[in-house]
């Protein structure tokens, strides 16, 4: 043994020793390979492992846009959004969630909730009894949904909870709060989402908005990760869609046409005004008009708004264009002499009246006055069958008015070298030739607004989520008679009133011109022939400046022809659009064109 060392000099390592020294060395390999792998798999990621394991922890939710109000001319909502939440549940993790983890923005720091809590805290937000959340919320099911139409500021305090398994799904709910009031124009969504008729439909694009999307991370747990990814992509709103229509006109319109088509049993009516020196259309009114809140309550057919979609022979309103033309033309004027037979044949073709009379001296003014088919074909006769079509055309005649609403009718006008020997004269008085409601009042326009022909207007602007407005152009005007000429027409169109057949229009304080039409009324099998009639009258006012148009459409009301009237729903409608819009009483001298040559 050496001195002062207490070692021995054997030259050997000890076994404890040798041991130690291989444990340490095995560990050393291992966390050599386990970094390395670290390394590789956070560090150089070559196989793009970790941005694969967050995108499988990214849950993204969709935000949904609100869908834009269609108002009308003053402000007043027809239809609006609702953003609502359903608040769903997956069960599987929540049941087998004791306890979890959030962030408690108050106290700055990382809280653990149990269970029960969170149930608790649910149950006080939505209201419910917390025996039923605790029921809902537990089970095997993927999917549940525990609540329904929970508003937005709830949803938000719910999705701070944080609790596992629970998250909230967005929905958009359409309210229409004056339900049938130009219900067919607005329309209604179909599923509560997409547009399927009306407005909603032919609009959707501008209405619908673009979704926002939310992306957070939920762990393997099922748990939402307090302090990781959250990314907020806001949703866009849609544009509201502003109308041209007086929201009161138009249910003071549509309890008027729904009160005649019931008091004479009729099929349907429409009622249509607009105002002549813009287009603009203040009400469009239907009977049966759907409550856009439950379309189904209505039949399909009543669905829809007549007034662009139901084409029908006008009868003698078409008369007034029959005049323009020949006072255009030069070929007549409303002083003109006729000597009217009881009567009146044609290369084979014969015409009657819807009165008995004898021969008769008349002016122009007068056979207009009295709707005398004889007198019309007498005169229009003078016009070629190319010029009495092409001014058929020039009043829009055939052409759509496409002011934005699904199915628009065109009508039917055909060419003359479609004309058999008799339609080449009934176009004259309206038979042979089919058109809208809102067609003969965009013709009647033009005569009021001084031979200029505007494009009806029912959209007036789309305004965006901030506020700005973008007016909805026109096409351009077009003139289709001469200002002398429209004055003359209206002379006469005024003293069908004063002297001629359509008294019953007038209206105390205002100078009125108007116009009746009847009609033979397809039948509805598709079969040859008639069955019933259409009954109509149109007239503007005052006439001293004509500012609005007023148009009441019957189709098939039963009863005798003879004693069929819509004078007295004209002059109410008529009156009640001018006393709202304070148009003064006329002023000048009511024309009183004669009707007969004495």
């Amino acid at each position: 043994m050496a001195k002062g060392t207490g070692k021995l000099k054997t030259g050997k390592v000890p076994a404890t020793t040798r041991r130690l020294r291989i444990g340490l060395g095995i560990m050393l390999t291992l966390l050599l390979v386990v970094g390395g792998k670290l390394f590789f798999v956070q560090g150089l990621d070559v196989g793009g492992m970790a941005e694969a394991a967050l995108n499988k922890r990214l849950t993204p939710v969709e935000l949904p846009a609100q869908r834009g109000r269609i108002i009308d001319a003053n402000g007043t909502v027809l239809a609006s959004s609702v953003i609502r939440y359903n608040i769903v549940v997956d069960q599987t993790v929540n049941t087998k969630t004791a306890e979890f983890k959030r962030f408690n923005m108050q106290t700055d720091s990382i809280e653990v909730v149990s269970r029960s809590q969170g149930i608790s805290e649910l149950a006080n937000l939505l209201g419910m009894d917390t025996a039923k959340v605790t029921e809902a919320v537990t089970g095997e099911k993927r999917y549940y949904v525990v609540a329904k139409d929970v508003k937005p500021d709830i949803e938000d305090r719910i999705t701070k909870l944080r609790i596992p398994g629970v998250a909230s799904e967005g929905i958009s709910k359409r309210v229409y709060p004056n339900g049938s009031v130009a219900g067919g124009i607005v329309g209604f969504l179909k599923d509560g989402t997409t547009g399927q008729a009306g407005l909603e439909q032919t609009q959707e694009e501008k209405l619908k908005g673009t979704p926002g999307k939310r992306v957070f991370e939920i762990g393997a747990d099922g748990l939402r990760i307090p302090v990781a990814t959250d990314q907020l992509t806001p949703a866009v709103d849609g544009h509201d869609v502003k109308l041209t229509l007086n929201s009161d006109i138009q249910y003071f319109a549509q309890q008027a046409i729904q009160s005649q088509v019931n008091k004479l049993g009729a099929e349907w009516g429409v009622i249509v005004v607009m105002d002549t020196k813009t287009g603009n259309l203040v009400a469009m009114a239907d009977t049966n008009a759907p409550d856009p809140n439950d379309p189904g309550r209505v039949d399909a057919k009543d669905r829809g708004v007549r007034a662009v979609t139901a084409a029908y022979e006008p009868g003698s309103v078409e008369k007034t264009i029959t005049a323009s033309a020949l006072i255009e033309e030069g070929k007549s004027n409303p002083l003109e002499h006729f000597t009217i037979p009881p009567s009146y044949s044609v290369d084979g073709q014969t015409f009657t009246d819807s009165f008995e009379h004898g021969t008769e001296e008349r002016t122009l003014a007068g056979i207009l006055g009295w709707s005398m088919n004889t007198g019309t074909v007498m005169a229009g006769q003078r016009l070629s069958p190319e010029q009495r079509y092409e001014w058929l055309k020039k009043f829009g005649i055939g052409e759509a008015p496409d002011i934005g609403l699904p199915a628009e009718a065109s009508g039917i006008l055909a060419t003359p070298d479609n004309w058999d020997s008799r339609q080449q004269y009934t176009v004259l008085f309206g038979q042979g030739v089919s058109q809208s409601t809102l067609q003969t009042v965009r013709a009647y326009q033009s005569i009021a607004n001084n031979g200029v022909m505007l494009q009806p207007r029912l959209i007036d602007s789309y305004i965006a989520p901030g506020g700005t407005e973008e007016k909805v152009p026109a096409k351009d005007p077009r003139q289709v008679v001469s200002k002398e000429t429209a004055q003359q027409v209206r002379d006469i169109l005024e003293s069908a009133v004063t002297e001629g057949q359509i008294k019953e229009a007038a209206i105390d304080g205002y100078r009125v011109g108007a116009k009746t039409g009847t009609s033979q009324a397809p039948r509805e099998d598709g079969l040859p022939g008639f069955d019933g009639f259409t009954a109509s009258m149109v007239g503007m006012a005052p006439m001293d400046d004509p500012r609005f148009i007023v148009e009441v459409v019957v189709q098939r009301p039963k009863g005798s022809i003879y004693g069929i009237t819509n004078g007295p729903v004209f002059r109410s409608v008529m009156s009640q659009v001018l006393r709202t819009y304070n148009v003064p009483p006329s002023t000048g001298t009511p024309v009183r064109l004669p009707q007969f040559v004495k």
